[in-house]
This record gives C-alpha cells, sequence and structure tokens, in this order.
C-alpha cells in the first residue's frame, strides 16, 4: 500500500488505518514523516525524479492512495495568478497523473488507485474556482483511467470539510472559528475527522467490485 501526500492531514490517517488494516504501507511525502507501523519515504510529488525512485525502492504495489494537494488559498478570478495555477494543478493533478504513470510498472494487474478531489467540485462560490475547477480536474480523470487501466481499479474520495492543517495550527483560535461556522451550516452539525475520511479509502481499496466512483464523504455538504 502506498500513500502519496501520506505525512500529513487526511494522507497520514489513510496511512496509519490501512497500515492497521493489516497492510505493508509506505506513506510518501516531502518531510518523510510517517505513522507508526507505516514506513516513510521522502518524495515530492513535483521532483519526478524523487517519485520513480520512491516507486523502484517499494516495488509491487498492490493499492496506491493519493491525498497530495497545495495550499494555494481562495483566491477570486481577478487575483488569480499563473503560480496559483501552475502550484494547484501540479500538486492535485499533475502530480496525481504521474505518479500513477511512474508507478505502473509495479501495479499488479488488479491494483487499485484512489485519487483525492472534493465537494468544492461542485459546490459553486465565489473564490471556488481554482479549487472546483482542480478538483472537477480529478473527478474526471478518474472516471476516464477506470476505463483506460482497467481491470486495475480507480476510483476519487471527495471529501467536505475536514478537520486539518488546511483550516490552520491545530488549537488555533482561526482554525476553530472557521471549523465551527462550517459545521453549523451542515446537517449533522460538524465536520469529517481524517479518520473518517481513511475509513472511506479503505473501502474503496478493499471492494473489488468498485471502480469509476467518485464518493461525496461530506456529511452532506451538497445538499
Amino acid at each position: 500500500m502506498v500513500v502519496v501526500g501520506g505525512s500529513t492531514g487526511i494522507g497520514w490517517a489513510v496511512a496509519e488505518t490501512t497500515a492497521k488494516a493489516g497492510a505493508r504501507t509506505f506513506a510518501l511525502g516531502r518531510s518523510g514523516r510517517a505513522p507508526e507501523g507505516t514506513q516513510g519515504m521522502v518524495a515530492d510529488v513535483t521532483d519526478l525524479p524523487s517519485m520513480k525512485a520512491a516507486f523502484a525502492r517499494i516495488g509491487q504495489i498492490h493499492h496506491i492512495a493519493y491525498t497530495a494537494w497545495s495550499r494555494q488559498g481562495a483566491p477570486s478570478l481577478g487575483t488569480l495568478t499563473s503560480d496559483h495555477l501552475q502550484q494547484t494543478f501540479d500538486a492535485k493533478l499533475f502530480g496525481a497523473l504521474h505518479a500513477v504513470r511512474l508507478a505502473l510498472p509495479y501495479l499488479d494487474p488488479l491494483a487499485s488507485i484512489t485519487f483525492t478531489s472534493g465537494q468544492v467540485s461542485r459546490r459553486y462560490g465565489v473564490g471556488s474556482v481554482l479549487k472546483g475547477s482542480v478538483n472537477a480536474a480529478v473527478d474526471s480523470a478518474g472516471k476516464h483511467l477506470a476505463k483506460e487501466l482497467a481491470p486495475r481499479r480507480v476510483n476519487v474520495i471527495s471529501p467536505g470539510v475536514t478537520d486539518t492543517a488546511q483550516w490552520g495550527e491545530a488549537g488555533s483560535a482561526k482554525r476553530l472559528e472557521a471549523l465551527e461556522r462550517i459545521a453549523a451550516a451542515l446537517p449533522i452539525k460538524r465536520v469529517a475527522t481524517p479518520e473518517e475520511l481513511a475509513s472511506a479509502y479503505l473501502f474503496v481499496m478493499a471492494n473489488p467490485f468498485v471502480t469509476g466512483a467518485v464518493f461525496d464523504i461530506n456529511g452532506g455538504g451538497l445538499l
């Protein structure tokens, strides 16, 4: 099991959850940090030689989950720059496609591949054009690759708001205020934990009849 972006946030939880389920799990990230019971490896999704070398060291891969992303905020169209676009798409879409491409020689014929998008692909608003566009592209890429790479399975997890460092430092007033405000608008009145998202990744990896699907794990955020 390989988690790209496994050194923090949702990726950390995915690596931890799969390891506890019995998988030999590798967590790839720029820091090399990894949960207990997994093996951390330093690799940057924008540095393709480092990704290629990591996959070569790992060898055969049965499952790969891609959770890497870039923190670019929510610029409006008038403030959107080429750097915003390049960094966001490099990390979340192009990095995912390159990771799978580089992993292909090592992917088991029945391997599963799980991408990560986000509810903003279909939740429209001011300042969401950048994140919405890249997440919609990830949703589409997952479906196309489910056809192209079959019988390998490709799915996409589309999270809603999750309590991670994306919202600020742990315990900070800014993070708590933002998450409380968002939670109040959700039917279940709270945001997701990374562990709740991780259970969805585990499901699509373990179920051999699931492919080409986008799973919304958002507490009713699209209602």
